[in-house]
């Protein structure tokens, strides 16, 4: 099993939001029009001023997809735990 990386777009300012939503739009485009092996996308806010959107690929798929999204940062994704 490969090890799962989260690509980050950082936004900030008043319509970081709004911004960061509608980027997962476009991030969700690229999978279909990709195939990539996974489907995870979404958005998250810090604060009024600062939210992400991130897309989380496998180790191997994470080079193509960084060359061609170009997002800010990564991190190692950690699945949320079931509760």
């Amino acid at each position: 099993m490969s090890r799962k990386l989260k690509l980050i777009w950082d936004f900030r300012g008043p319509a970081a939001q709004k911004t960061a939503e509608h980027h997962v739009i476009h991030l969700k485009e690229f999978i279909a029009i990709e195939k990539t092996n996974l489907d995870i996308t979404g958005s998250q806010d810090f604060n009024d001023m600062h939210s992400i959107a991130f897309m989380v690929v496998d180790e191997a798929e994470m080079i193509p997809v960084r060359d061609a999204l170009k997002p800010h940062r990564g991190e190692v994704y950690v699945e949320p735990a079931e509760s």
